[in-house]
C-alpha cells in the first residue's frame, strides 16, 4: 500500500506548487485561493434534495459502500456541465462535455469507485486517474482518497476540469495534462487506478504502476469483443483479472492532442 502523503523522494516533490502543467510530468494541485464562479441557476441550494434523490437510485441499483455513497451526495454534478444542460445533470445518464467526450453516467462512476475500494477500509491512499474529463469523478476520487493525480490528454478539457474544480479548492487533487496510456510514474505506486476510456488492452505501465495490493478499475475489450468493466489486482503472487458488466466508454487513444 503506498504512502497517503507525498514524502520527498527522488523525482517526487514533498510540494507541488500551482503551475501550468505543460506535460505529465508537471503535476499541479487545484488552486485554494481562486474566487468562486458563479453558481448555475435554475438549481441552487435545492441541488441537495436533487443529489439526494440520485444516490437513493445508486443505492437501488446496488452500490451499498458507505464513502462512495457520501462522496456522490457532497459533490455538486451540475457544476461540472454545461449550463444548457443543467436541468440533466442529476439524471443518471451520461452527457456531452465538449470535444467528443462525455461525462460517465454517475451510477457507473459509482460503480466503479466502489470496485476501487472494495477490500480497503477508511480512505484509500495515491489514486491514480486516466481522463480527468471535466474533472467530475476526480473530485468525487478526492472524498475517498487522501491524494488523486488525474491526467487528460486533450487540452481543453484538461483546462476546463482546472476551472470547474477551482469552486471546491480540492488540496488532494493534482491535475496533469499528457498521455494517459503512460501512466504518471512519479506517483507510484497507487493503491488505485481508474480509467474513463476502454481500450483494446489494459496498459502494462498502469499494471506496473500499481502497488501490490491494490486495484486497477476500467473498460476494456473482452475475448467476446465488447467492452466491460475489467477489475486487476496485483497481489504478492501476481495480476488477478477479473471480467465484469459490460459497459460504453469513448475509446482509449495515446498521445495530447
Amino acid at each position: 500500500m503506498p504512502s497517503s502523503s507525498p514524502r520527498a523522494r527522488p523525482g517526487f516533490p514533498a510540494r507541488l506548487d500551482l503551475a501550468p502543467a505543460s506535460r505529465a510530468s508537471a503535476a499541479a494541485p487545484i488552486a485554494r485561493s481562486a474566487p468562486k464562479p458563479q453558481a448555475p441557476s435554475g438549481l441552487g441550494m435545492d441541488s441537495l434534495a436533487v443529489r439526494a434523490a440520485l444516490v437513493r437510485k445508486i443505492e437501488a441499483q446496488g452500490v451499498s459502500h458507505p464513502g462512495v455513497l457520501a462522496a456522490m451526495r457532497a459533490v455538486e454534478r451540475h457544476r461540472f456541465v454545461d449550463s444548457a444542460l443543467v436541468n440533466q445533470a442529476y439524471e443518471d445518464t451520461s452527457l456531452p462535455i465538449g470535444l467528443g467526450q462525455t461525462i460517465s453516467k454517475p451510477g457507473v462512476v459509482a460503480r466503479m469507485i466502489e470496485l476501487l475500494c472494495q477490500g480497503h477500509e477508511g480512505r484509500l491512499g495515491r489514486v491514480l486517474e486516466i481522463g480527468t474529463g471535466c474533472g467530475y469523478q476526480a473530485a468525487v476520487l478526492s472524498h475517498v482518497a487522501r491524494e488523486v493525480y488525474s491526467i487528460e490528454r486533450l487540452k481543453g478539457l484538461h483546462e476546463k476540469a482546472r476551472e470547474n474544480l477551482r469552486w471546491f479548492r480540492l488540496s488532494n487533487v493534482h491535475l496533469l495534462f499528457g498521455d494517459g496510456m503512460l501512466g504518471y510514474a512519479r506517483g507510484a505506486p497507487y493503491a488505485g487506478i481508474i480509467a474513463a476510456a476502454g481500450g483494446e488492452n489494459i496498459p502494462d505501465a498502469w499494471i506496473d504502476q500499481l502497488a501490490v495490493g491494490g486495484r486497477l478499475v476500467a473498460p476494456a475489450v473482452t475475448g467476446a469483443g465488447r467492452q466491460n468493466l475489467v477489475v486487476v489486482e496485483k497481489t504478492p503472487r501476481g495480476v488477478v483479472r477479473t471480467e465484469l458488466e459490460a459497459v460504453l466508454f469513448v475509446p482509449l487513444k495515446s498521445g495530447v492532442a
